[in-house]
C-alpha cells in the first residue's frame, strides 16, 4: 500500500481510500481482519495515531467495524451497507454488555425482542 507523503492529501486520507479500494473492488471481503494498528503502521512507515484515524473513518463509513482486543473487520462493501455495519457495531456492543451484565444469550435476544415491539 503506498502513501505519497508529498501529496497535498493528508496521510490518513490516503490510507482511508486505499483501504475503502480494497473493500470495495473485493480484495478484502467481509468477515476479514485488517491488521492492527501498530502492525499496518509499521507497514506503511506511518503513526500508529494516523492509522487510528483511518480505521476510525472506515468505521464512520460502515465498511469496517472495531472489536476491540478482538481486532477491526470488514463488514461491508458501501454506503449500502453503512447501516448493516453500525448495527453490527451496536449488536457487538450489546453483546458485551450483555455479558458482563451476566445475561444468558437468552435472556439477551428476549430484551433485544421487548426493545423492538415497544419501538
Amino acid at each position: 500500500m503506498r502513501i505519497d507523503p508529498r501529496s497535498s492529501v493528508p496521510v490518513s486520507e490516503q490510507l482511508r481510500a486505499r483501504v475503502a479500494d480494497r473493500i470495495r473492488s473485493g480484495g478484502l471481503l467481509p468477515g476479514d481482519r485488517l491488521p492492527t494498528v501498530r502492525a499496518l503502521a509499521d507497514q506503511v512507515g506511518l503513526s500508529p495515531n494516523t492509522v487510528a484515524k483511518a480505521y476510525r473513518a472506515l468505521e464512520r463509513e460502515g465498511l469496517v467495524v472495531g472489536r476491540g482486543r478482538l481486532g477491526t473487520f470488514v463488514v461491508g462493501t458501501g454506503s449500502g451497507d453503512r447501516v448493516s455495519g453500525r448495527l453490527r457495531s451496536a449488536a457487538e456492543a450489546f453483546a458485551t454488555r450483555a455479558r458482563r451484565l451476566g445475561a444468558s444469550p437468552a435472556e439477551a435476544l428476549e430484551a433485544v425482542r421487548i426493545a423492538l415491539r415497544r419501538n
